[in-house]
Parts: structure tokens; C-alpha cells; sequence
């Protein structure tokens, strides 16, 4: 007999932080498969754009990978322009008919800008420069915007709020992978 209801997979927090004229994103690397941890050191942070764009996914592994590639054209589409590249991303999720069964989420920012995107048509920039995604989003964000007044970087923030997340979180570890991009 099969299981109509294979275990899910649970992965990820990924947490991004702009303070003091630099915007990092960090992410863990677990993926777990219903109670098993199936892979410790998974890559779900990555740059983009050439390297002035940088990302981190929450959600189906190859979900994220096919949006990742997604967003790559639209920025080639639009260089520069990371929140038109982004909004023309979210409409193609939500309106092709292949792309709306992804099920993934994604933080992405340059420069300028740092954007959450889902595939319900959001594109929303965080308040106060703090995002999270995924299973220990929620501690992670409440960890970062707990530090953020302090006198910590914001790869400082995003390492100590991850390690708080992986200790709360079981489907968050502390193998954390850092991007960052200066302002």
C-alpha cells in the first residue's frame, strides 16, 4: 500500500537584513523529508544578475531552481531594475498555468532594494530593511529585528538570528550560508 500523503519536505529559513549601507542574505541548510533529515549543507542562497543581485528560496528545491531561472531572464529583461524584474516574474507565477504549481518563496535584493516574493502575486519590501522566509522564518525574524538597533552588522544580525532560528526551529540548522552586497 501507498501513502496518499507522502511525507512533506520541510526546508529552510532564509533571513535577509539591510543595515549600514549593506543588504545580506542568509540561509540554513537543511532539507528534511517528514522526520528525516535528508541533506545538512543544501545551497539556498545564491547571486544572480552577474553578481548584483542576490537571493535565498524557501519551498520545493526544484520549484526555487525554475523561479531562480525565471527571475534571471526577467532581470536580463530589465537590468537594473530588480523590482519591475520581480513584479513581471510574480505575474507569470500567478498566471501561467506550469509556474502557479510551484510552490516556493523567495527573498531577492541589489542595491537598492529587498523584496519578498510568492507565488500568490506578492511583491512586498520588508519595513525596516528585515525579511524572512521559510520553516524558521518566524523566529529568525523576530530574532534579527530584535537585534537590528543594536550595534551588530547586518551579517552579524543574520548570523545570530539564523543561530537562534536553529535553535528553535528542527527544520532549520546552523550550516548558514552568507551573500551580501554593499550599497
Amino acid at each position: 500500500m501507498t501513502d496518499a500523503n507522502p511525507p512533506s519536505m520541510h526546508a529552510t529559513t532564509i533571513l535577509m537584513v539591510r543595515k549600514g549601507g549593506r543588504v545580506v542574505i542568509g540561509g540554513d541548510g537543511q532539507v528534511s523529508l517528514g522526520q528525516t533529515i535528508v541533506k545538512g549543507n543544501a545551497r539556498k542562497v545564491r547571486r544572480l544578475a552577474k553578481g548584483s543581485v542576490i537571493g535565498g528560496f524557501a519551498g520545493a528545491t526544484a520549484d526555487a531552481f525554475t523561479l531562480f531561472e525565471r527571475l534571471e531572464a526577467k532581470l536580463e529583461q530589465y537590468p537594473g531594475q530588480l523590482t519591475r524584474a520581480c513584479v513581471e516574474l510574480t505575474k507569470d507565477w500567478r498566471t501561467d498555468r506550469y509556474l502557479r504549481r510551484l510552490e516556493a518563496m523567495m527573498l531577492v535584493a541589489d542595491r537598492d532594494v529587498g523584496l519578498l516574493l510568492s507565488g500568490a502575486g506578492d511583491v512586498l519590501e520588508p519595513e525596516a530593511g528585515v525579511a524572512a522566509i521559510g520553516s524558521g522564518g518566524n523566529f529568525a525574524l523576530a530574532a534579527a529585528r530584535a537585534l537590528a538597533d543594536s550595534e551588530m552588522d547586518a551579517e552579524a544580525i543574520v548570523r545570530r538570528a539564523m543561530a537562534i532560528a536553529a535553535e528553535i526551529c528542527v527544520y532549520t540548522n546552523a550550516n548558514v550560508v552568507v551573500e551580501s552586497l554593499d550599497e
